[in-house]
Formats: C-alpha cells, structure tokens, sequence
C-alpha cells in the first residue's frame, strides 16, 4: 500500500495578484499571457509601479505544482511536495501554509541562504494571466531536495515543467521520473505554459525522456510542443510523448485521452475572472479522479468542472470546502 498518492517537485514561490489593463502591459514591455522570468530588481519595480493596481487577496504558497497538489490535496489525496524556500519570512510562510492544507513538504523541513521565489501575477480584463517570477532559491532546487523513499512510496510523481528553466532543476525532475519508472510509480507532467514551449522544447523532451504515463497541456502547448497546425494533429503527435493526456481547452472544454479513445469533455459556462491558476486545479483534480479509480473521461469531467470554478473568482486556488461540493456535483454517490 502506497503511503503517499502523489509525490509532487516544484518551485516554491510566494504570489502577488495584481489587476492591470493591457495598456500597463504595453507601458511595461511585458508578453501578454507567458510565465517571464526576471530578477529580484526588475520585479520591484514592476511592483513600485503598479502599487496602486493591487487586488484585495490573501498571500498564499503557490508555485504551479504546488497548486496542483494542493488542491489533489483538499479533493481527499494524501500528497509530498518537494521544493526549496529559504530562511526568510516568505520561505517560513510557505512552509506553514503548505504544512495547514494537509501536505508534507521537505524532508526535514529544510530551509536555505538566500531569498525564497516570488510570483507577480497580472490579470487583464480579458481574465488572461502574465506571470513575473524570480526563482529565487528555487532557480537551485536539485537532487539534493528528493525524497526518493517517498517518490518510491506514491502511486503518481508529478514533474511542473517550469523546472526546465533551471539546469538542477531539470536533472532532479528526470532523475525522479526514472526513480518512479524503476518501482512502478506512474508519472504525469505538465507543459506549464507557452513560454516554456516556444523556448525550452529540447529541455521538456529530454524530462519526458522515453515517455510518461500523463501529460497535460492546453491547445497553444499542445501545437507548439509538437509543432502541429491543428488540435487533432497535436494530439496524435502527443501519443509518442505519453500513454495518456489531457489538453485544455479554455471556454471549450478539453481534450482527454485514455490510451485507446479520446473523449471530448464538456466545459462548465462560467464568467471568467482570473484564468491564474486554471490548468494546475485541472491537474490536480484529474490526478485526484484517477487515483479513486475513475476513469479518464470523469477525470475530465471533475476537472473541468474544478476549473472552472477557479477562473470565476480571483486566486489560483478554492476554499476546502468548495472540493467536497464540486465532488458532490459532479460524482454524486458514485
């Protein structure tokens, strides 16, 4: 019996939601809708600038992976997250806030010299998010922050792609993938974001490796990673990447693949707010579904559901309860 469900690695970064117009965008030189890294000077004075644009919403852990865990978490999975913060307020922070939504993170609970990452999130009118993270000391997170004892005891490992900006990063995401193949453990990953596609291609083969057992992605990461034209094309290219997958759709649903059939899963009609954090509550509640033994098309249904409940609000996340209710929705007494 596996003593953890999901084994997840990431960045660990501390968000900041902000509401902007496309024109502050302009104004500021920043690509609309991509994940950008910048360095700790760039972001204050993104910060300086934009402090009178500041959404009343609370800090929280986040960190796509941990997004993800987390809330696989509050849908009834028992998860481990490995990260790197440091010895600072915000790596205190997150390491409490990630311990009270019911997950084990680190071994020993480490902390490190230096400044722990953070995430400026921008939201356009339009519901899009741009993201503006410095790393950190997550830019350093290795093989030294696994706990393979606990990889080998999870029945799924789950690798956020935005590890492949960082060289340790990337070797550590491989070296766990290999460990969960090596003891039966299945492994998902995510694209994480256009960005990441469009110039770090080579890096997400090369974390993929020979195959994973689940990939997610939306349609722009589907087309781009296999540098296709059309959905149908991506998602027959993504078959030699990984066993099963899900593509996302925004406002038109999703795309899953079980192994043999695609399923097209049905968008729940919201009014979009904010899309921060969409794909990573997909991801974890379809994690969530497979691992109670539904199948892919109600993990998609689930998932659907669960993210269209997060782009109808500001945040990444949802409260607690909020899981148990869209489990009742969906699933019912199943």
């Amino acid at each position: 019996m596996s003593l953890y469900d999901i084994y997840g690695i990431g960045a660990a970064l501390v968000d900041t939601e902000i509401e902007v117009t496309d024109d502050d965008l302009e104004n500021l030189a920043i690509e609309k809708g991509l994940m950008t890294l910048v360095d700790e000077n760039r972001q204050k004075e993104l910060m300086d600038y934009l402090s009178d644009h500041l959404v009343a919403s609370k800090q929280a852990s986040g960190g796509s992976g941990a997004n993800s865990i987390i809330a696989a978490n509050y849908f009834g999975c028992k998860n481990f997250y490995s990260c790197k913060v440091s010895e600072d307020d915000n790596g205190n922070f997150y390491l409490k806030d990630m311990l009270a939504a019911g997950v084990t993170c680190n071994k020993n609970d480490q902390r490190h010299k230096g400044v722990t990452g953070k995430c400026l999130i921008l939201i356009t009118p339009d519901a899009e998010r741009t993201m503006l993270t410095h790393l950190g000391i997550s830019e350093t997170l290795s093989v030294e922050e696994l706990d393979l004892e606990a990889a080998r005891q999870s029945r799924f490992v789950y690798l956020e792609g935005y590890l492949v900006t960082s060289p340790t990063g990337r070797e550590a995401a491989i070296r766990l993938r290999e460990t969960a193949r090596q003891h039966g453990v299945k492994t998902a990953l995510s694209l994480s974001d256009p960005g990441m596609v469009e110039f770090f291609g080579d890096g997400l083969k090369e974390m993929i490796g020979e195959g994973v057992d689940l990939l997610f992605c939306n349609e722009h990461e589907a087309t781009g990673f296999t540098q296709t034209g059309s959905l149908s094309d991506a998602a027959e290219a993504l078959k030699k990447y990984s066993k099963s997958f899900a593509i996302t759709r925004g406002s038109e649903g999703a795309l899953v693949f079980d192994g043999s059939k695609l399923h097209n899963i049905a968008p729940h009609k919201v009014k979009a707010i904010d899309t921060n954090g969409a794909g990573d509550m997909f991801a974890g509640a379809f994690m969530h579904a497979l691992i109670k033994g539904f199948d892919h098309a109600d993990a998609g249904r689930l998932a659907s559901r669960a993210s269209a409940e997060v782009v109808s609000g500001y945040g990444p996340r949802l409260a607690p309860e909020k899981h148990r209710e869209i489990l009742e929705q969906v699933f019912g007494s199943k």
